[in-house]
């Protein structure tokens, strides 16, 4: 018998507990598969151990285990005991300003909703009156993995089509349809519980967790785009960070092309920062050092834009 079988209360499923024994069995194991005391690959205990441990029957833990092999936590075979299954995680460079689409593959993308909404958070974070609600679906070998609200300024989001936006990058259709390069912004994760109408949406139970990413996107200019919240399902996605020291996270590459200087903020009588001195060509550690001024002055920028 499993070691951590045997650690178990065996009153943890009893009649006298809260819901069906089936229903008890199942989340008992759904808790040790998702605390990695049963990684994929590791062989379930049998019916057998299960029945005599708990005190149960065996129609208690077939239903135990049919529930945990169509959420895809399990395989079962015949002639053999059930395997964890391998997690289905998809990751995801949350620092990137890519989306889902061009960082999962062959992810689908539905337009449940298209049309002027009131948000005034969104309206304060865009600098407009009027905001373009915009809802969309995506889904990964046909399983529902992310929920996106975007809010778009309506001189943007007016234009826009349910058909368009249909399995592409949003992103893309605002680069090839307006002419709108997005270049930088904010993003925040945080842990939430889906709401009844989030779990009917991505298809899990009430109060299942989920990692909701959202922030504000700006253009080349620093005129902000987009506002969004993305719900991900915690179930099936990894948020992945690069992470670099401090000098490098502040200094461009040495590779990098030069770029132009941004203007100075109104009112900040600040110089940019890469203007040289008439006459005079920069030295390497004058160019090091207006570089690290440029990233922090865009840096700054940024802020004050989001």
């Amino acid at each position: 018998m499993s070691t951590w079988l045997t650690e178990l209360d065996a009153d943890a499923v009893a009649p006298s507990n809260p819901g069906p024994l089936h229903a008890q069995l199942g989340a008992l194991l759904r808790s040790r598969i998702a605390d990695g005391s049963l990684p994929a690959g590791a062989d379930l205990p049998t019916e057998a151990e299960l029945q005599d441990h708990f005190g149960v029957s065996r129609s208690v833990v077939r239903q135990a285990l049919s529930s945990l092999s169509s959420d895809g936590l399990v395989r079962r075979g015949r002639g053999r005991g059930s395997v964890v299954a391998p997690r289905g995680e998809h990751h995801r460079l949350v620092q990137r300003l890519s989306g889902l689409s061009t960082q999962v593959p062959a992810v689908t993308t539905s337009v449940l909703a298209l049309g002027p909404e009131r948000d005034e958070t969104a309206e304060e974070q865009l600098g407009v009156a009027e905001v373009t609600g915009l809802r969309r679906l995506r889904r990964a070998e046909g399983e529902p993995i992310a929920l996106i609200h975007t809010w778009l300024p309506r001189d943007v989001g007016d234009d826009l089509a349910r058909d368009e936006l249909t399995d592409t990058s949003l992103h893309a259709v605002l680069r090839t349809k307006y002419g709108i390069a997005l270049a930088t912004g904010r993003r925040q994760v945080r842990a939430v519980s889906a709401s009844a109408a989030l779990a009917d949406v991505l298809e899990v139970p009430e109060g299942a967790p989920l990692l909701l990413l959202e922030g504000t996107t700006l253009d080349r200019q620093g005129v902000p785009v987009e506002s969004f919240r993305t719900w991900h399902r915690a179930d099936r996605f990894v948020f992945d960070v690069d992470v670099v020291t401090g000098e490098e996270a502040t200094a461009p590459a040495a590779t990098e092309p030069a770029r132009a200087a941004p203007a100075a903020a109104p009112g900040t009588g600040a110089v940019p920062a890469t203007e040289p001195a008439r006459g005079a060509l920069p030295g390497a550690e004058d160019l090091a050092r207006r570089a690290h001024e440029l990233a922090r002055d865009l840096d700054d920028l940024a802020r004050r834009a989001s």
